[in-house]
């Protein structure tokens, strides 16, 4: 079995309090490796490297181009590790095999690559000092600069533990910040290895932290600490409350991305192949567990007996089983905890007057791990709490509307605002559509088709602030403005009458 320690300061140590505990194999149930358990006392000692890093000057030095140099240098440390780490993404989160070669590594590594690259471009050189000459109130020069915080916090879930750490690390590293990164207590592996290629790859010592542990305790810790200027959250919008409130006792800039219950709209001139198999990709990928889902898929009524139909007819190509396997398409949740609470979920929706037209169950020839069939609800009422709660599992509640404007009412009825699409034939008309759904990003006629290069992030209660691309690096910045006067004698200076005689 393998045995990890927290990663601190460049090297591998034992928690504090020398706890250890096992992370299970959600295909097998059985643990497969050990991790080190953080507590309050490592989360210090954690931040203590990454301020003595920082202080240093040690990486924030270092020029855009040097910094960005060793960033690409660590997405192809993880290209070359792809198979080790494929496999441990999958031991510890449950995804499929096929998931992790093709969407986690890659994503990961190409997420380093981006900032690496776009670091020592002339756009982010243009980003950090702007000039401007002024001649009111007085004759100046103008400089707005951004600058690293200083160190900053990342705290990632269990659903995509590989990418989600470099959404937090390379965009902080490449704003010359240092880190101290939290993964989920159930997900921690991949986080630590990554952690030890950053240093690996040239990535000075303390610059890069990772420690695994509780919450409660050891993500608390960071969240109020004096010395973090920054935490970046991605998780339920219950804990992001948490962390927005943790944060305020010392003002800390805090970026959440949180849940959401996003809208995958179908309008009767869509392709209805394509988007009936587009709504089971949008909620039956990586078993629903990602957080902009399109699990209420909403269908013009015209279409909706059709649309359902394909969508019945797509479920006999998506194959559960091995999740080593390459053929298999969707493995278990993440815990029986997780499958818990979707069976829970399913019987609130029959309880309430909701169509299980598939599903609802768990697979009879997978009784090990936690799997959970795809379910399909139909006859939806948009006010039913499996329309309105985040379940996180294999669940899509579809409902009809009759026009545009009803499809646009129910989108936005939601407390939450992070994905959605738009499936029709006239692309313009589908933009104009996207515009008026009130959620971070659409995509139309795709579906989780995230990109490095543009930002995410959600409205409502489905966060603060963005992610990726120029507008998530700039969330890694400090904002400065630098005025220069002109050096003249005092009565060059007519606001210093304001003062005397």
């Amino acid at each position: 079995m393998k045995e990890f320690g927290l990663f601190i300061n460049g090297e591998w140590q034992a928690a504090k309090g020398g706890k250890t505990a096992p992370t299970i194999n959600p295909a097998t149930e059985e643990p497969w490796a050990t991790v080190a358990v953080a507590d309050r006392e490592d989360s210090r000692k954690a931040v203590a490297a990454a301020k003595k890093a920082h202080d240093s000057g040690v990486w924030r030095n270092k020029s855009p181009q040097e910094r960005g140099e060793i960033l690409q240098k660590v997405a192809m440390a993880i290209f070359e590790r792809q198979n080790e780490l494929a496999a441990a993404e999958v031991q510890d989160g449950g995804g499929t095999m096929r998931k992790a070669m093709s969407m986690d590594v890659p994503g990961t590594a190409q997420t380093f690559m981006h900032f690496g690259q776009y670091i020592c471009g002339d756009e982010y050189k243009a980003m950090l000092q702007e000039e401007y000459d002024e001649i009111a109130p007085v004759p100046s020069k103008n400089y707005v600069v951004r600058e690293p915080i200083g160190v900053c916090v990342g705290i990632t879930p269990w659903n995509f533990p590989m990418i989600m750490a470099s959404w937090k690390i390379a965009p902080a590293l490449a704003a010359g910040n240092c880190v101290v990164l939290k993964p989920a207590s159930v997900t921690p592996v991949t986080s630590l290895m990554v952690g030890e290629i950053c240093t690996q790859a040239g990535v000075p010592a303390g610059v890069v932290n990772v420690i695994s542990g509780p919450g409660g305790a050891a993500g608390e810790e960071l969240a109020t600490h004096p010395d973090v200027g920054k935490v970046a959250f991605t998780g339920s919008t219950e804990v992001g409350r948490r962390i927005m409130q943790l944060g305020a006792g010392t003002l800390k800039k805090v970026t959440l991305e949180l849940g959401g219950k996003s809208p995958n709209i179908i309008l009767k001139d869509a392709n209805l192949d394509t988007a009936a198999l587009g709504a089971l990709f949008g909620t039956f990928m990586h078993q629903g567990q990602i957080c902009e889902s399109g699990t209420r898929v909403l269908v013009h009524e015209s279409i909706h007996d059709q649309i359902v139909e394909k969508m019945l007819a797509g479920l006999k190509r998506i194959q559960m089983g091995d999740t080593m396997e390459m053929s298999t398409g969707m493995g278990p949740l993440v815990s029986s905890a997780q499958r818990d609470t979707v069976e829970k979920y399913v019987a609130i929706g029959k309880d309430q007057g909701a169509k299980c037209v598939a599903g609802g169950k768990r697979p009879a020839n997978l009784p090990k791990g936690y799997y959970y069939e795809p379910t399909i609800f139909d006859e939806v009422d948009n006010k039913q709490r499996i329309a309105q709660e985040e379940i996180f599992g294999p669940v899509v509640s579809v409902i009809r509307f009759r026009d545009e404007d009803e499809a646009v009412r129910i989108a936005n009825d939601s407390v939450y605002g992070l994905g959605g699409a738009v499936w029709s034939a006239d692309k313009d008309h589908a933009v104009a559509v996207a515009r008026r759904i009130e959620t971070g990003t659409v995509w139309v006629n795709d579906y989780h088709m995230i990109n490095i290069r543009f930002p995410f992030g959600g409205y409502k209660q489905s966060g603060v602030g963005r992610e990726l691309g120029k507008w998530g690096l700039a969330e890694y910045h400090e904002v400065k403005h630098i005025h220069v006067g002109e050096n003249t004698p005092p009565e060059g200076k007519f606001y210093l009458q304001l003062l005397l005689n």
